[in-house]
C-alpha cells in the first residue's frame, strides 16, 4: 500500500505529521514472525517460509534506529533489480538519504512548504523538517521513463512500483519496517533536481526504513471473493 503520510496507523493513514516522529530500542534480530491473518491460517501449513514473510508483510510506523547495515542495504537494492521488466529498460533509479544528508533535506521540504503558503510564517512549516528524520534510512524512489515502441511509460512505471514492492519485502524479511510515502513535496520540480534526477526521471515517492517502534499487529484483510473472480467465457445466443 502507498500512503500519504505515515501516522499510528500504517494501513489506514491519510496525512503525516513527522514532527511526532519518536525513537525506541532497537531492532530485534530475529526473523519477523508470521502473522496470523486469514490468508495465512488457511494456507498449506507447508507453506515455505518466504511465503509467511509475503503474508506478515505491513507498513510499519513510527520507525527509529538502527537502520539497515551497508550489506543489508545491498540485499534490498538487490531484490530491487529483479523486479519484472519488459524489455530489459532497468527503470529503476534509487537515491539514498541517511545520516547528516537528512538535515538539508529536511530543510528543503521546509522551503517547499513555505512557497506553498507564501501568506504564512516559516515557523508554520519548521516541523515538515522532520520528515527527512522519520526514519534511519529514506530512500527516494524513481523511474527513468524512455520512449519504446512496445514497452509504453505505464509499463516502466509498474516496473518501477513492482521494484518498491521487492525492497518493501526485502526490508521486512530483514527484520526491519518499512513505509512508501507520497505527498505534494513529490511533485515538486526543485525536489526533484535536487536530488539528481534526470529530466526524464521520475519521483514516486520515498521510502522509510527502520526499526519499527512497536510490534507490528495484524492488520484486517479484505476478503480474497472481493477482489478475485472466475472468468466465464459468453455463453452462445
Amino acid at each position: 500500500m502507498i500512503h500519504p503520510m505515515p501516522s499510528a496507523e500504517p494501513e489506514i493513514m491519510t496525512t503525516l505529521d513527522l514532527s511526532r516522529a519518536e525513537t525506541g530500542s532497537p531492532r530485534s534480530t530475529t526473523a519477523p514472525p508470521a502473522v496470523a491473518t486469514k490468508a495465512n491460517t488457511n494456507a498449506n501449513s507447508n507453506a515455505p517460509a518466504a511465503l509467511d514473510v509475503l503474508l506478515s508483510r505491513q507498513s510499519q510506523w513510527p520507525l527509529t534506529e538502527p537502520g539497515p547495515a551497508d550489506t543489508e542495504l545491498d540485499l534490498i537494492i538487490d531484490a530491487a533489480l529483479r523486479a519484472p521488466d519488459h524489455g530489459n529498460l532497468r527503470p529503476w533509479r534509487f537515491v539514498t538519504i541517511r545520516g547528516d544528508a537528512r538535515g538539508p533535506l529536511g530543510d528543503l521540504l521546509v522551503d517547499l512548504a513555505c512557497a506553498r503558503s507564501p501568506g504564512e510564517p516559516r515557523s508554520a512549516h519548521a516541523h515538515r523538517r522532520q520528515k527527512a528524520f522519520a526514519a534511519p534510512l529514506v530512500i527516494a524512489l524513481g523511474a527513468a521513463l524512455k520512449a519504446h515502441p512496445k514497452v509504453p511509460e505505464i509499463e516502466q512505471l509498474l516496473a518501477a512500483g513492482a521494484a518498491a514492492m521487492n525492497m518493501l519485502n526485502a526490508i521486512h524479511a530483514l527484520g526491519y519496517g518499512g513505509f512508501w510515502a507520497t505527498g505534494p513535496d513529490c511533485y515538486e520540480a526543485r525536489l526533484h533536481d535536487a536530488l539528481g534526477f534526470a529530466p526524464s526521471e521520475r519521483l514516486l515517492g520515498f521510502l522509510f526504513v527502520g526499526t519499527p517502534k512497536t510490534p507490528g499487529h495484524a492488520p484486517t484483510r479484505p476478503s480474497r471473493s472481493e477482489h478475485v473472480r472466475d472468468w466465464l467465457p459468453p455463453q452462445p445466443a
